[in-house]
């Protein structure tokens, strides 16, 4: 494996490792149990992530676990501004911080993605997009329903 892949293999490790970090602490905030639940998940998606990167790094995954999934872009989060992570945070502010979260690690990857030419840095760095976006999308549908629930009326 060519050394400035390496390098960014090595990048995303640690990103992925303090944003599963982030999230843990986050849930240590969070008193309501199914958002705590929520915020553990992407938790656990996050040390995934790290996880496929470490394999991949080490040889243990070919360039076929490389395929991007379909993603819908909402952009919730781009229309709202990001809340802090306050002791006292809203179950729906919880799921608005991980959008926003999860779409600067998108754009991380993306951007990074763009500086390279066709290959296997550039489709392992748009499969972690990829992975992100599908985060953001899970986070956002959470807003929304926090946010805005249903009613009687419909």
């Amino acid at each position: 494996m060519e050394k400035q892949l390496l390098e960014l293999i090595e990048i995303a490790i640690g990103k992925e490792e303090e944003a599963h970090h982030f999230y843990l602490d986050l849930s240590k905030k969070i008193l309501d149990e199914p958002t705590r639940d929520a915020i553990l998940w992407i938790a656990d998606e996050e040390a995934k992530h790290k996880k496929f990167l470490i394999d991949y790094r080490d040889g243990r995954l070919g360039t076929d676990k490389l395929r991007i999934n379909e993603i819908t872009y909402y952009k919730i989060a781009e229309h709202q501004k990001e809340p802090e992570a306050a002791p006292d945070i809203k179950r729906e502010d919880v799921f608005l911080l991980a959008a926003h979260r999860e779409l600067k690690a998108f754009q991380f990857y993306t951007e990074l993605a763009e500086l390279h030419p066709g290959g296997i840095a550039k489709e392992m760095l748009l499969r972690m997009a990829s992975e992100e976006m599908k985060h953001k999308e899970k986070m956002e549908y959470l807003y929304t329903n926090a946010a805005f629930p249903q009613t009687d009326g419909g």
